[in-house]
Protein backbone atom coordinates (compact mmCIF):
# COMPACT_ATOMS: atom_id res chain seq x y z
CA UNK A 1 0.00 0.00 0.00
CA UNK A 2 1.29 3.67 -0.55
CA UNK A 3 0.17 5.28 2.44
CA UNK A 4 -0.25 5.38 6.64
CA UNK A 5 -3.80 5.82 5.97
CA UNK A 6 -4.24 2.05 4.48
CA UNK A 7 -7.64 0.29 4.01
CA UNK A 8 -8.58 -2.94 4.53
CA UNK A 9 -10.24 -5.46 1.98
CA UNK A 10 -9.97 -8.36 4.61
CA UNK A 11 -13.19 -10.56 4.31
CA UNK A 12 -13.58 -8.43 1.03
CA UNK A 13 -15.48 -11.06 -1.48
CA UNK A 14 -14.26 -9.42 -4.43
CA UNK A 15 -14.67 -10.60 -8.07
CA UNK A 16 -11.74 -9.48 -10.22
CA UNK A 17 -12.80 -9.27 -14.33
CA UNK A 18 -9.81 -8.70 -16.70
CA UNK A 19 -7.22 -10.37 -13.96
CA UNK A 20 -5.22 -11.47 -16.80
CA UNK A 21 -4.19 -7.64 -17.83
CA UNK A 22 -1.38 -5.87 -16.29
CA UNK A 23 -3.90 -3.38 -13.95
CA UNK A 24 -6.87 -6.41 -13.56
CA UNK A 25 -3.47 -8.79 -12.23
CA UNK A 26 -2.05 -6.50 -9.50
CA UNK A 27 -5.81 -5.68 -8.17
CA UNK A 28 -5.96 -9.45 -7.83
CA UNK A 29 -2.50 -9.44 -6.01
CA UNK A 30 -3.56 -6.47 -3.51
CA UNK A 31 -6.93 -8.37 -2.77
CA UNK A 32 -5.10 -11.45 -2.27
CA UNK A 33 -2.23 -10.13 -0.09
CA UNK A 34 -4.68 -8.39 2.26
CA UNK A 35 -7.01 -10.83 2.52
CA UNK A 36 -9.62 -10.88 0.52
CA UNK A 37 -11.81 -13.73 -0.65
CA UNK A 38 -11.08 -13.36 -4.50
CA UNK A 39 -12.89 -14.44 -7.28
CA UNK A 40 -11.59 -14.33 -10.86
CA UNK A 41 -13.77 -14.43 -14.49
CA UNK A 42 -10.82 -15.51 -17.17
CA UNK A 43 -11.69 -16.94 -21.02
CA UNK A 44 -10.09 -20.21 -21.11
CA UNK A 45 -7.24 -18.32 -23.99
CA UNK A 46 -6.75 -15.79 -20.86
CA UNK A 47 -3.25 -15.37 -19.37
CA UNK A 48 -2.58 -16.20 -15.92
CA UNK A 49 0.88 -14.98 -15.50
CA UNK A 50 0.57 -12.43 -13.36
CA UNK A 51 -2.08 -14.12 -10.87
CA UNK A 52 0.18 -17.48 -10.84
CA UNK A 53 -0.31 -19.22 -7.23
CA UNK A 54 -2.50 -16.67 -5.44
CA UNK A 55 -5.15 -18.34 -3.76
CA UNK A 56 -7.89 -17.24 -5.37
CA UNK A 57 -10.97 -18.64 -7.24
CA UNK A 58 -10.79 -18.82 -11.07
CA UNK A 59 -14.46 -19.40 -12.71
CA UNK A 60 -13.43 -20.02 -16.60
CA UNK A 61 -16.39 -18.64 -19.12
CA UNK A 62 -17.60 -15.73 -21.12
CA UNK A 63 -17.36 -12.63 -19.51
CA UNK A 64 -19.79 -11.10 -21.55
CA UNK A 65 -22.75 -13.82 -21.12
CA UNK A 66 -25.41 -12.71 -18.65
CA UNK A 67 -25.51 -16.58 -17.02
CA UNK A 68 -21.88 -16.50 -16.46
CA UNK A 69 -21.68 -13.04 -14.79
CA UNK A 70 -24.76 -13.75 -12.86
CA UNK A 71 -23.02 -17.13 -11.36
CA UNK A 72 -19.66 -15.21 -10.95
CA UNK A 73 -21.38 -11.89 -9.42
CA UNK A 74 -23.38 -14.02 -6.85
CA UNK A 75 -22.26 -13.61 -3.19
CA UNK A 76 -19.83 -11.04 -4.28
CA UNK A 77 -19.36 -7.31 -2.22
CA UNK A 78 -17.06 -5.66 -5.25
CA UNK A 79 -16.53 -6.16 -8.30
CA UNK A 80 -13.54 -4.68 -10.02
CA UNK A 81 -13.75 -3.98 -14.06
CA UNK A 82 -10.67 -4.12 -15.82
CA UNK A 83 -11.48 -5.36 -19.18
CA UNK A 84 -10.38 -3.51 -21.89
CA UNK A 85 -9.26 -3.63 -25.06
CA UNK A 86 -6.28 -0.99 -25.47
CA UNK A 87 -5.38 -1.49 -29.43
CA UNK A 88 -5.71 2.47 -30.52
CA UNK A 89 -4.19 1.31 -33.73
CA UNK A 90 -7.17 -0.49 -34.85
CA UNK A 91 -8.17 0.78 -38.55
CA UNK A 92 -11.84 -0.26 -37.51
CA UNK A 93 -12.48 0.40 -34.84
CA UNK A 94 -15.80 -2.07 -34.12
CA UNK A 95 -13.60 -4.64 -32.28
CA UNK A 96 -13.21 -1.76 -29.28
CA UNK A 97 -16.68 -1.17 -29.65
CA UNK A 98 -17.91 -4.36 -29.18
CA UNK A 99 -15.30 -5.11 -26.04
CA UNK A 100 -15.13 -1.97 -24.03
CA UNK A 101 -18.72 -0.90 -25.07
CA UNK A 102 -20.87 -3.49 -26.21
CA UNK A 103 -19.72 -6.47 -23.86
CA UNK A 104 -19.65 -3.90 -20.98
CA UNK A 105 -22.83 -2.84 -21.03
CA UNK A 106 -24.19 -6.93 -21.16
CA UNK A 107 -21.72 -7.31 -17.81
CA UNK A 108 -23.77 -3.71 -16.61
CA UNK A 109 -26.84 -5.46 -17.06
CA UNK A 110 -25.89 -8.00 -14.51
CA UNK A 111 -24.46 -5.72 -11.80
CA UNK A 112 -27.22 -3.74 -11.71
CA UNK A 113 -29.58 -5.99 -10.22
CA UNK A 114 -26.70 -7.73 -8.01
CA UNK A 115 -26.36 -6.51 -4.93
CA UNK A 116 -23.17 -4.83 -5.12
CA UNK A 117 -21.44 -2.49 -2.23
CA UNK A 118 -19.31 -1.14 -5.45
CA UNK A 119 -18.42 -1.32 -9.25
CA UNK A 120 -15.41 -0.18 -9.73
CA UNK A 121 -14.58 0.80 -13.29
CA UNK A 122 -11.02 1.14 -14.61
CA UNK A 123 -11.21 4.28 -17.07
CA UNK A 124 -8.38 5.96 -18.74
CA UNK A 125 -6.89 9.07 -18.46
CA UNK A 126 -8.02 9.28 -22.23
CA UNK A 127 -11.30 10.76 -21.34
CA UNK A 128 -9.86 13.45 -19.76
CA UNK A 129 -9.52 16.83 -21.59
CA UNK A 130 -6.36 18.23 -22.21
CA UNK A 131 -4.93 21.46 -21.24
CA UNK A 132 -3.78 23.71 -23.80
CA UNK A 133 -0.58 25.56 -23.21
CA UNK A 134 0.54 23.09 -20.46
CA UNK A 135 -2.55 24.02 -18.51
CA UNK A 136 -3.57 21.18 -15.55
CA UNK A 137 -6.52 19.47 -15.96
CA UNK A 138 -9.04 17.64 -13.90
CA UNK A 139 -12.21 15.30 -13.61
CA UNK A 140 -14.21 18.51 -14.00
CA UNK A 141 -12.52 19.78 -17.02
CA UNK A 142 -14.60 19.79 -19.79
CA UNK A 143 -13.61 17.39 -22.78
CA UNK A 144 -12.19 18.93 -25.48
CA UNK A 145 -10.45 17.19 -28.04
CA UNK A 146 -13.10 15.13 -29.49
CA UNK A 147 -12.09 15.54 -33.28
CA UNK A 148 -8.80 14.32 -32.43
CA UNK A 149 -9.59 11.59 -30.09
CA UNK A 150 -10.10 8.34 -32.38
CA UNK A 151 -11.87 5.03 -32.59
CA UNK A 152 -10.20 3.95 -28.61
CA UNK A 153 -11.11 7.05 -26.72
CA UNK A 154 -14.22 7.37 -27.95
CA UNK A 155 -15.45 3.98 -26.91
CA UNK A 156 -13.99 3.46 -23.62
CA UNK A 157 -15.40 7.59 -23.53
CA UNK A 158 -18.95 6.03 -24.41
CA UNK A 159 -18.15 3.52 -21.38
CA UNK A 160 -17.30 5.60 -19.17
CA UNK A 161 -20.55 7.76 -19.84
CA UNK A 162 -22.86 4.05 -19.60
CA UNK A 163 -21.04 3.30 -16.86
CA UNK A 164 -22.66 6.85 -14.72
CA UNK A 165 -25.62 6.08 -16.94
CA UNK A 166 -25.98 3.06 -14.69
CA UNK A 167 -25.24 4.80 -11.56
CA UNK A 168 -28.23 6.82 -11.75
CA UNK A 169 -29.78 3.82 -12.20
CA UNK A 170 -28.51 2.43 -8.82
CA UNK A 171 -25.40 0.65 -9.73
CA UNK A 172 -22.47 1.08 -7.24
CA UNK A 173 -20.07 2.43 -9.96
CA UNK A 174 -17.04 4.53 -9.23
CA UNK A 175 -14.57 5.20 -12.95
CA UNK A 176 -11.14 5.24 -12.18
CA UNK A 177 -9.24 6.88 -14.94
CA UNK A 178 -6.14 5.91 -14.94
CA UNK A 179 -2.75 7.08 -16.55
CA UNK A 180 -0.30 4.96 -18.09
CA UNK A 181 0.57 2.39 -15.30
CA UNK A 182 4.35 1.07 -15.19
CA UNK A 183 5.70 -1.38 -13.04
CA UNK A 184 6.44 -5.25 -13.02
CA UNK A 185 5.78 -7.90 -13.83
CA UNK A 186 3.73 -6.43 -17.20
CA UNK A 187 4.40 -9.35 -19.02
CA UNK A 188 2.41 -7.78 -22.48
CA UNK A 189 3.89 -4.34 -22.42
CA UNK A 190 1.79 -1.85 -23.80
CA UNK A 191 3.06 1.49 -22.52
CA UNK A 192 6.22 -0.31 -20.93
CA UNK A 193 7.45 -0.88 -24.38
CA UNK A 194 9.52 2.16 -24.58
CA UNK A 195 10.94 1.45 -20.86
CA UNK A 196 11.33 -2.89 -22.37
CA UNK A 197 13.43 -0.93 -25.12
CA UNK A 198 15.25 1.12 -23.32
CA UNK A 199 16.37 -1.95 -20.33
CA UNK A 200 17.42 -3.83 -23.18
CA UNK A 201 20.03 -1.41 -24.47
CA UNK A 202 17.43 -1.30 -28.03
CA UNK A 203 16.27 2.22 -27.88
CA UNK A 204 18.59 4.89 -29.52
CA UNK A 205 16.40 7.47 -29.46
CA UNK A 206 13.36 9.65 -27.35
CA UNK A 207 10.83 11.30 -28.71
CA UNK A 208 11.55 15.01 -28.29
CA UNK A 209 8.98 17.44 -26.95
CA UNK A 210 6.68 14.50 -25.54
CA UNK A 211 5.45 14.10 -22.33
CA UNK A 212 2.95 11.81 -20.40
CA UNK A 213 1.26 11.11 -17.25
CA UNK A 214 2.54 8.45 -15.51
CA UNK A 215 1.75 6.36 -12.57
CA UNK A 216 3.16 2.82 -10.34
CA UNK A 217 0.86 -0.14 -11.44
CA UNK A 218 0.98 -0.80 -7.46
CA UNK A 219 -0.54 2.17 -6.78
CA UNK A 220 -3.23 2.37 -8.85
CA UNK A 221 -4.26 -1.44 -7.65
CA UNK A 222 -4.25 0.50 -4.12
CA UNK A 223 -6.08 3.42 -5.35
CA UNK A 224 -8.61 0.99 -7.02
CA UNK A 225 -9.09 -0.58 -3.60
CA UNK A 226 -10.03 2.65 -2.03
CA UNK A 227 -12.02 3.78 -5.12
CA UNK A 228 -14.23 0.36 -3.35
CA UNK A 229 -14.57 2.04 0.14
CA UNK A 230 -14.33 5.15 -0.23
CA UNK A 231 -14.80 6.47 -3.89
CA UNK A 232 -18.42 8.28 -3.91
CA UNK A 233 -20.78 6.92 -6.48
CA UNK A 234 -21.23 8.40 -9.70
CA UNK A 235 -17.41 10.26 -9.47
CA UNK A 236 -14.65 9.68 -12.12
CA UNK A 237 -11.08 9.75 -9.97
CA UNK A 238 -7.73 10.83 -11.56
CA UNK A 239 -5.01 7.93 -10.77
CA UNK A 240 -1.72 9.53 -12.08
CA UNK A 241 1.46 10.46 -10.06
CA UNK A 242 2.60 13.21 -12.20
CA UNK A 243 3.67 14.44 -15.56
CA UNK A 244 7.02 12.92 -17.26
CA UNK A 245 8.75 13.53 -20.49
CA UNK A 246 9.65 10.92 -22.71
CA UNK A 247 13.59 11.05 -22.29
CA UNK A 248 13.02 11.43 -18.68
CA UNK A 249 11.01 7.57 -18.97
CA UNK A 250 13.63 6.07 -20.89
CA UNK A 251 16.56 7.62 -19.67
CA UNK A 252 15.11 6.12 -16.17
CA UNK A 253 14.90 3.32 -17.37
CA UNK A 254 17.96 2.48 -19.23
CA UNK A 255 20.02 4.06 -15.84
CA UNK A 256 18.25 1.39 -13.53
CA UNK A 257 20.05 -1.44 -15.33
CA UNK A 258 23.22 0.58 -16.66
CA UNK A 259 21.34 -0.09 -20.45
CA UNK A 260 23.35 2.68 -22.81
CA UNK A 261 21.17 5.84 -22.44
CA UNK A 262 18.78 6.80 -25.43
CA UNK A 263 20.68 9.99 -27.07
CA UNK A 264 18.92 10.84 -30.01
CA UNK A 265 16.35 13.11 -29.69
CA UNK A 266 13.19 12.30 -32.35
CA UNK A 267 11.22 15.27 -33.10
CA UNK A 268 7.27 14.70 -32.63
CA UNK A 269 7.15 15.63 -36.48
CA UNK A 270 9.21 12.20 -37.32
CA UNK A 271 6.87 10.23 -35.52
CA UNK A 272 3.70 11.42 -37.24
CA UNK A 273 5.20 10.83 -40.59
CA UNK A 274 6.34 7.58 -39.59
CA UNK A 275 2.99 7.38 -38.64
CA UNK A 276 1.57 8.13 -41.90
CA UNK A 277 3.78 5.70 -43.83
CA UNK A 278 2.82 2.86 -41.17
CA UNK A 279 -1.15 3.67 -42.12
CA UNK A 280 -0.01 3.34 -45.76
CA UNK A 281 1.82 0.42 -45.30
CA UNK A 282 -1.14 -0.85 -43.53
CA UNK A 283 -3.79 -0.25 -46.19
CA UNK A 284 -1.89 -2.33 -48.98
CA UNK A 285 -1.21 -5.07 -46.74
CA UNK A 286 -4.43 -5.17 -45.39
CA UNK A 287 -3.39 -5.11 -41.85
CA UNK A 288 -3.17 -2.95 -38.57
CA UNK A 289 -0.01 -1.76 -37.55
CA UNK A 290 1.47 -0.78 -34.01
CA UNK A 291 2.24 2.96 -34.60
CA UNK A 292 -0.22 4.76 -36.42
CA UNK A 293 -0.91 8.39 -37.53
CA UNK A 294 -3.55 8.35 -34.32
CA UNK A 295 -1.11 6.45 -31.85
CA UNK A 296 1.48 9.59 -32.64
CA UNK A 297 -1.62 11.79 -31.80
CA UNK A 298 -2.35 10.11 -28.47
CA UNK A 299 1.85 10.59 -27.45
CA UNK A 300 1.09 14.29 -28.22
CA UNK A 301 -2.15 14.99 -26.91
CA UNK A 302 -1.77 15.14 -23.39
CA UNK A 303 -1.45 17.39 -20.33
CA UNK A 304 -0.49 17.64 -16.95
CA UNK A 305 -3.69 16.15 -14.80
CA UNK A 306 -4.41 16.45 -10.90
CA UNK A 307 -4.78 14.00 -8.60
CA UNK A 308 -6.24 16.18 -5.84
CA UNK A 309 -9.39 14.92 -5.92
CA UNK A 310 -8.31 11.02 -4.90
CA UNK A 311 -6.16 12.46 -2.59
CA UNK A 312 -8.78 14.48 -1.01
CA UNK A 313 -11.63 11.68 -0.91
CA UNK A 314 -9.86 8.16 -1.17
CA UNK A 315 -6.91 8.84 0.77
CA UNK A 316 -4.44 8.12 -2.10
CA UNK A 317 -0.53 8.68 -1.91
CA UNK A 318 0.95 7.71 -4.81
CA UNK A 319 4.97 6.77 -4.67
CA UNK A 320 7.69 8.50 -7.15
CA UNK A 321 6.73 6.42 -10.19
CA UNK A 322 10.50 6.30 -11.23
CA UNK A 323 10.81 3.63 -8.35
CA UNK A 324 8.50 1.21 -10.38
CA UNK A 325 9.98 2.28 -13.66
CA UNK A 326 13.29 0.97 -12.41
CA UNK A 327 11.44 -2.34 -11.34
CA UNK A 328 9.94 -2.41 -14.40
CA UNK A 329 13.29 -2.35 -16.24
CA UNK A 330 14.85 -4.67 -14.08
CA UNK A 331 12.36 -6.90 -14.78
CA UNK A 332 12.50 -6.69 -18.14
CA UNK A 333 15.86 -7.46 -18.13
CA UNK A 334 15.77 -10.52 -15.56
CA UNK A 335 13.27 -12.44 -17.49
CA UNK A 336 15.20 -11.61 -21.18
CA UNK A 337 18.36 -13.69 -19.66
Amino acid sequence: MTSDDDVTVSGQRALVMGASGNVGACVTRHLAAGGADVRVLLRKSSSVKGIENLDVERVIGDPFDPETVAAAMADRDVVYYCIVDTRAELRDPAPLFATNVEGLRKVLDVAVHADLQKFVFLSTIGTIAVGRNGATVDEDTPFNWADEAGGYVESRRAAEELVLAYAERGLPAVVANVSNPYGPPDWQPRQGMFVQLAALGKLPFYIRGVAAEVVGIDDVADAMLRAAQRGRVGQRYIISERYMTHRELVTIAADAVGARRPRFGMPMAVVHGFGHLSDAVGAVLGRDVPISRQGARLLALTSPASHAKATRELGWHPKPTEQFIKRAAEHYVSRSS
